[in-house]
């Protein structure tokens, strides 16, 4: 049997979609750049983690999977097929959160409202 191991998004800039996504969930952070890491970019040229093609955003429970946000060059041009949904005790409150931080309202349904990050990648958040 197979498990996630990580959730990966295609992003034209990863640090900021990685940074919309750390304040968008509970119990996810941007992973540390330590030394190595830091390293690591050096040697593929990088010297500035926001400029960094491939951010991790780690669980604080190792249960959860790991979100990685990948640089692409072409912008997303259609439906995502496959997307995140959101649970809240508050959607009402939560949406108005998430628009502060860059999300984009889609669409409202009786049990979910459809939004989009600040990359166009579509996602749900719950009414419970």
């Amino acid at each position: 049997m197979a498990s996630i191991k990580d959730i990966v998004f295609d992003s034209p800039h990863p640090a900021s979609a990685a940074r919309f996504w750390a304040q968008a969930l509970d119990d996810y952070a941007i992973a540390p750049y330590d030394e190595e890491e830091l390293a690591r970019l050096r040697s593929l040229g990088v010297d500035d983690p926001e400029d960094d093609p491939t951010v991790l955003l780690v669980g604080a429970d190792d249960r959860l999977p790991r979100i990685f946000f990948q640089r692409v060059p072409e912008e997303k041009r259609t439906k995502n097929r496959v997307h995140l949904d959101l649970s809240t005790t508050d959607a009402a409150a939560e949406v108005e959160r998430l628009r502060a931080l860059g999300a984009t309202v889609q669409a409202e349904r009786d049990d979910w409202i459809t939004m989009q990050d600040p990359d166009g990648n579509a996602f749900c958040v719950m009414r419970s």
